[in-house]
């Protein structure tokens, strides 16, 4: 019998589709109270906090995959949709911005943890969407507010750096991929060789010369 292989994970599908839009895998639907996070190592959905009574994500959420961002998570993204999708949905959608931030833990230093805008590309509610500045300042304004309540709640710091257009949000997945292709490059070539987990591929090289 042929060796079976693991189903790739969502983490590991590439960041765009053939027609050369992003992919978002969702992680809470919009109208949930729960934040749910995808363990690769699982291939499941754990949940992860929820929110409090009266608070709901604004608009669906999740990651872009093959991506990395600072905090060693892939890309976060805030999807507009006309309708919630269900966790675990792999869309389409078109970037329009980014809303740039640092997160801040207590007594930890201030890491970048960037918003990424998209719209779903099946979307009729939001076509005309093409860049944040199609966005009404107010909703702009409630969906920062949101990220900065979320992590006020969970003795976190959330602070707004500044927003930007469809370039630099794919400049950002860009960045992301190439700092996911490193991290995999560096797991592999920490890979135990012949058995010995002190040789990596150059002393596994010098040992057989």
């Amino acid at each position: 019998m042929p060796a079976t292989r693991d189903p790739p994970t969502l983490e590991s599908l590439p960041a765009t589709d053939a027609e050369g839009l992003c992919l978002a895998v969702i992680e809470a639907s919009r109208g949930t109270r729960n934040k749910m996070k995808y363990r690769a190592e699982w291939r499941a959905f754990t949940l992860a906090h929820a929110l409090p009574q009266g608070m709901v994500f604004p608009y669906d959420f999740g990651f872009i995959p093959s991506t990395l961002g600072e905090d060693g998570d892939p890309l976060d993204v805030l999807v507009l949709a006309d309708e919630p999708l269900p966790m675990g949905t792999v869309v389409s959608c078109r970037l329009i911005g980014v809303i740039e931030a640092e997160q801040q833990e207590e007594r930890r230093r201030a890491e970048r943890n960037d918003r990424l805008i998209a719209v779903a590309d099946a979307s009729h509610r939001h076509r005309h969407v093409r860049a944040l500045r199609d966005m009404s300042p107010d909703l702009l304004q409630e969906i920062e507010s949101f990220f900065m309540d979320d992590n006020r709640l969970r003795g976190r710091r959330f602070m707004v750096l500044g927003r930007h257009g469809p370039s630099a949000a794919r400049g950002l997945v860009k960045e992301g991929e190439r700092r996911r292709r490193e991290r995999e490059a560096g797991e592999r070539g920490s890979r135990p060789v012949n058995g010995d987990p002190q040789r990596g591929p150059d002393n596994a090289r010098r040992r057989s010369a």
